[in-house]
């Protein structure tokens, strides 16, 4: 573990303990209303950012050994996205929080583990987007992701 490293991963447990404190703060009726931004129910959003760590995690993981994901599309990433909100309409707050900590911890761990070579690794994880480094990804793709999906949550909810 380096001092990038720990603080990637202290920068992404700022937002998912952030995150933690949204989900819990949710009342059952924000968790039934429609995001804006996602056309989803916000419990439908905080889902999709709780089950987002993993892939993401995988994301940074094949960058960091130094390989690519030449072959995944936007329109691949989207239909995945919406067949995720279709299979996870009814999930609970209590399901996701879990799923979100879980995800949070396993995520943290891991960009911890990270030497410097290994954030300095450069791939592609969209056939669309240009080559990252590990560390783009991990501030570009995984902080930013429940950064972004948790301000549509507090715009719906109104928190």
């Amino acid at each position: 573990m380096g001092a990038r490293a720990e603080s990637l991963a202290k920068q992404f447990e700022a937002k998912a303990a952030e995150m933690t404190g949204v989900i819990k703060g949710l009342s059952d009726a924000d968790w039934k209303k429609t995001t804006a931004a996602e056309k989803w129910s916000v419990g439908v959003t905080a889902h999709h950012v709780a089950g987002g760590h993993e892939g993401i995690l995988g994301l940074v993981k094949t960058v960091a050994a130094g390989r690519s994901i030449s072959n995944f599309t936007m329109a691949m990433l989207d239909e995945g996205n919406a067949k995720h909100a279709r299979d996870h309409a009814a999930c609970t707050k209590a399901e996701t929080l879990a799923l979100h900590e879980k995800g949070a911890a396993a995520a943290a761990a891991a960009v911890r583990a990270l030497s410097d070579a290994e954030l300095d690794q450069k791939g592609t994880v969209l056939a669309e987007m240009p080559a990252m480094t590990t560390q783009q990804v991990i501030e570009g793709i995984l902080i930013n992701h429940v950064n972004d999906h948790m301000g549509s949550i507090r715009k719906t909810a109104g928190g």
